[in-house]
Formats: structure tokens, sequence, C-alpha cells
């Protein structure tokens, strides 16, 4: 209903800054991120100033926008690197899609324009005996005469689930079943309408629920299951991976892409990965391609 009220005003002889006005009002609506709205603005801002002033939504073409992605390319005299070029391709689709979806445009200009992918490099991630060691240094947390468990419970939930380090920050003590028939998950939940997508539930094994639990009694969460600041738990994994003996530097990142290695290395499906993950089928492209170079497949 909000998106209907939103681009109601919005006709194919409106100016794009009045259209602007209105994405933006959507986009506030839906819960996208400051930093989101701060780029995708700037992105059709810069599209309004290439396009002439009294051009209208209507008589905007697939040629003129792909005119103005050759110009912001490479005749535009600024640096347009191909992960900021892939992004605003991105926020023009996302644009006129808004417009198509909603009765303003009754085509879509942006649809035939091609996306360009941004492949940045290959994530680190752990070999077989450097993930064994530093599952071992946070067992030996557990063994301590005061043990704390919280270490292996931190790692070991990453390397399980590949969940990313905001995932992790908002999982709530009730977010995890321990005892559900099918066997104990997580729940991934997010807060965003935007993000609803990306909410999924992941299966854990019994030896995890195991150290769970001690963390549990040990430090007795009330409301998030890992009650601390972001770089509080970035230095977990920092000391984790220097009593290991790593040379690389074990960050979230490098957890969630060695758990998609693994279980691609263990035989499971693809797609499955990718609904693990929580990721679309057009961010998996990218992902698996990486992940295939990652296990030797691809040079």
């Amino acid at each position: 209903m909000t998106k209907k009220t939103d681009s109601a005003h919005i006709t194919p002889k409106t100016l794009l800054p009045a259209a602007i006005h209105g994405w933006e009002m959507f986009m506030r609506d839906q819960g996208r991120s400051h930093h989101t709205l701060i780029a995708f603005l700037s992105d059709i801002r810069l599209l309004a100033k290439f396009l002439a002033p009294d051009q209208t939504l209507g008589s905007i073409a697939t040629d003129d926008l792909n005119r103005f992605f050759l110009w912001m390319e490479k005749e535009r005299g600024v640096p347009c690197s191909p992960k900021t070029l892939a992004r605003r391709i991105t926020s023009t689709k996302s644009f006129f899609r808004w417009l198509h979806k909603n009765g303003a445009l009754l085509l879509n200009p942006a649809e035939k324009v091609l996306q360009r992918s941004a492949i940045s490099p290959l994530p680190q991630v752990l070999a077989d005996d450097e993930y064994e060691a530093v599952l071992l240094a946070a067992d030996r947390h557990r063994r301590e005469k005061k043990p704390d468990a919280r270490y292996y419970a931190l790692i070991y939930l990453l390397f399980a689930t590949g969940i990313k380090k905001n995932e992790c920050l908002n999982i709530h003590v009730n977010h995890i079943e321990n005892n559900a028939k099918s066997g104990p998950r997580v729940f991934i939940r997010y807060a965003s309408p935007a993000h609803r997508y990306k909410e999924r539930k992941i299966d854990l094994d019994e030896d995890w629920v195991v150290a769970y639990k001690e963390y549990l009694a040990q430090y007795k969460p009330v409301d998030k299951a890992f009650p601390w600041s972001q770089r509080r738990l970035e230095y977990l994994l920092e000391d984790i991976g220097e009593e290991a003996g790593l040379t690389k530097h074990l960050s979230f990142d490098m957890c969630r892409w060695t758990c998609a290695l693994r279980d691609y290395q263990a035989g499971v499906e693809a797609d499955k990965v990718r609904e693990k993950l929580g990721v679309s089928k057009i961010q998996w492209r990218e992902l698996f391609l990486k992940i295939k170079q990652l296990n030797g497949e691809i040079k």
C-alpha cells in the first residue's frame, strides 16, 4: 500500500527530481540503511544531471541509460571503478523497476541494461590443518582451570553456519533452539522488512550445543546470544588465530568463506550452500565462481 502512495503522483510526464524524491520516501519506508540511501540517491541524481533538465520519465530510453554509463565509465573525466559502475547500474535498475512496478511507467527502460559485476579478489580461507588448529585452540579455553566456552561457542558457530558478522551480532538467545524435534538450529532474523528474504534457519550439531550450554552457564546472556561489541568479538577471533599459530588474520569473513568451501567440498548441493549463506541467486553467481576457484576447479 505504501508503495502505491509513494508513486501515485508520478506519471510518465514527471521530471526526474520529483520521482527521485518519491523513491527516497519509499526506500526510507522500507528500512534501507543510511549508507544505501546515500549511495543510491547520489547515483540517480547523477543521472538527472546527465540528462536534459526538461526530460520526462516517459521519454527516457534504454539508449539514454547506456550513454549515461558509457559517459561515466570513459568520458566523464572522473575515475569510476568497476565496483562503483556496477553499483550505479544496480541503483538505476532498482529505481526504474520501482517506477514500472508501481505503474508510473508502462515500460522499464533499465530492464535491458546489462548488469556488470565487479569481481573482487579471492577471499582467504583456512586449510584443513589451520581449521583444526583454530578449533583446538578455542577448545583449550574450555579445559582451563577457569573454563571459558565463549571462544569455542562463537568460532564453531561461524564455521558451522557461515553467518555474517552483523547476523552473529543480532542473534538472540531465543533464536537458538537446542531441543527442536528435527535437531538443534539457529534462526537468522532481520528487523528491516527490506531484508526479510535473508531470513533462514540453519541446522546445528550436538557438539556445538554441548559447548553452547557450557557458555550459557558461564556467561548467562539474557537477550543477545553474544552481548559484546563488534570489535570485541573481532578481538576474540584474532586471539584464537594467534594461539593457533595462523599467519592469516582470522575474521568473520574468513570463517564464512571457509564454511562455504568446506560444505561444497563435502558434497552439499550448491543451492543449499546458497540458501545457508542467505544470498540471492544473482549474488550467488559471483560467490559460486569464487568457491570453485578456491577449490581449484577454475584458474
